[in-house]
């Protein structure tokens, strides 16, 4: 398993899968952006590519990640966290060395991504 969800994650996942008006799965990965370099990328898609996507299930839900990205997010544990203010998703990526003060971006020792304004 390249990445973790935990049980609250799932829940909402699961949640916002149900919203979808075709059957999708929840695709995570890396973009360039962001004052650090990189920024995650989270969302669902209808469209698998065999050759360039590793694709897994974790807790009932099928998950898609581009395989360039493994290296970057191998590891990465995807939480989510409900307060008074709302709620939204954690990522805990134990290979991002530098993560902006914004925390909407971050930098891995493999890979350091185009930094842009925040």
């Amino acid at each position: 398993m390249v990445i973790t969800l935990t049980d609250q994650a799932s829940k909402q996942i699961k949640e916002m899968m149900k919203e979808e008006e075709t059957p999708v799965r929840f695709r995570f990965g890396i973009t360039g952006g962001g004052c650090s370099g990189l920024s995650y990328s989270l969302g669902f898609d209808d469209k698998v590519n065999k050759e360039l996507d590793h694709v897994d299930e974790i807790n009932g839900i099928p998950v898609v990640i581009f395989k360039q990205d493994i290296p970057i997010i191998e590891g990465t544990t995807i939480d989510y966290k409900q307060n008074m203010m709302g709620g939204g998703f954690s990522i805990d990526n134990p290979n991002a060395i530098v993560s902006c003060g914004c925390g909407s971006s971050f930098r891995a020792d493999k890979r350091e991504g185009t930094p842009e304004s925040c």
